[in-house]
């Protein structure tokens, strides 16, 4: 199934489009599907490293800093 959606593109990259289109021998669908994987590619790969430092935030003390001035 596929949708429709509507949005417009700056000229620039409509000709930067039409340019590589043409020297790539791809149509434009091509193109754009091509670029955005690879951008929801980047996008996860940056919102798990930031999870990762989020999470390493919160455990960042080692074991003698952690228990530091607590007694038992």
């Amino acid at each position: 199934m596929h949708e429709q959606l509507h949005f417009s593109l700056h000229p620039s990259t409509v000709e930067e489009l039409k340019l590589f289109s043409q020297l790539l021998k791809k149509e434009y669908d091509t193109i754009l599907n091509e670029a955005l994987q690879q951008y929801f590619d980047n996008a996860r790969k940056r919102m798990l490293e930031k999870n990762f430092e989020d999470e390493n935030m919160e455990t960042n003390l080692d074991f003698d800093e952690f228990w530091d001035g607590v007694e038992i």
